[in-house]
């Protein structure tokens, strides 16, 4: 006769389960048929139709699947690392597209991203939230060189700068109940909300120095900045410069403007080079060079 609370380790639980199922025993009759015998050491009832489906499907073995740690799922320190890699050269991959690559789980590219690499996504595009000490110690390198070019050549230096950046121009477009359109008079029906008229935007491109503004230019309806339309507006400053301020050519342009797509493309660093302007690191700004802004609008 058995005894009560007889011990066995899970494989034999198994084994005993697989041959009540070659007897062709329901769920709950080799569930009930362990419990009077093995009482205490029983295999829960949701274990017990767990291996029994996996013996319907054609499973022989009564060992578990090596269910691997997924070494490649932690957060270690090359996974970070691969992640980091890959972001660096390119911003706008997605976690889908990093995990299927490197073979990482989702949910560990994610953690990974944000909470080790501290990004966040902003127009489909990775950045940081806080500068990293790589980027600190870039801008600390490019201060101190400015800052020495500075002290060398101080009006030189300052006079030969020429900074770019865009902008949104807000306005505007009145209606009026009646409209004059082609000579002839047609009536509009009043606004809904006179109050909140429709809001319009332009784009506009300015280029300015430490004396004032030298160029604008405003983006044609429906376009955007590109890499193309920078280029030309860089050759167009070449003949501002010319007409407004002479002698800025002869002593060498230093064009400074962010670090935007459209500012750092090959279109835009051909036509510089075209232009013969020097271009300025883009992790300097306008206050770390003293400059005085000129105000827009």
């Amino acid at each position: 006769m058995v005894e009560n609370n007889v011990n066995m380790d899970k494989f034999e639980k198994h084994a005993v389960i697989k041959y009540l199922f070659i007897k062709a025993m329901s769920g709950k009759a080799v569930h009930g048929d362990m419990l009077a015998t093995l009482v205490d050491n029983d295999p829960a009832y949701s274990v017990v139709k767990s291996w029994l489906a996996d013996f319907k499907r054609g499973r022989n073995s009564v060992e578990d699947e090596h269910s691997s740690i997924h070494p490649k799922d932690a957060v270690s320190t090359k996974n970070v690392q691969i992640v980091n890699d890959m972001l660096k050269e390119d911003r706008c991959l997605t976690m889908r597209h990093i995990a299927e690559t490197t073979d990482i789980h989702a949910t560990t590219v994610y953690r990974i991203v944000s909470d080790d690499l501290g990004m966040k996504t902003v127009s489909a595009c990775w950045v940081p939230r806080m500068l990293m000490d790589e980027q600190k110690q870039n801008r600390v390198n490019v201060c101190t060189d400015l800052l020495c070019c500075l002290q060398a050549q101080p009006q030189i230096f300052l006079n030969r700068i020429v900074m770019q950046d865009d902008s949104w121009i807000h306005h505007f477009d009145p209606e009026t109940k009646t409209t004059v359109c082609s000579g002839n008079v047609r009536v509009l029906p009043p606004l809904r909300n006179s109050r909140s008229p429709h809001l319009l935007g332009k784009s506009q491109l300015l280029f300015w120095d430490n004396k004032g503004m030298i160029m604008t230019d405003y983006l044609s309806e429906c376009s955007t900045v590109t890499g193309a339309y920078c280029a030309a507006e860089l050759r167009k400053l070449r003949e501002a410069l010319k007409s407004k301020h002479r002698g800025k050519l002869r002593r060498g342009v230093l064009l400074l403007h962010d670090n935007a797509r459209a500012h750092t493309s090959a279109a835009v660093t051909s036509a510089a080079a075209e232009c013969s302007y020097e271009l300025l690191c883009g992790g300097a700004t306008v206050r770390h060079l003293g400059l005085r802004s000129v105000r827009r609008g």
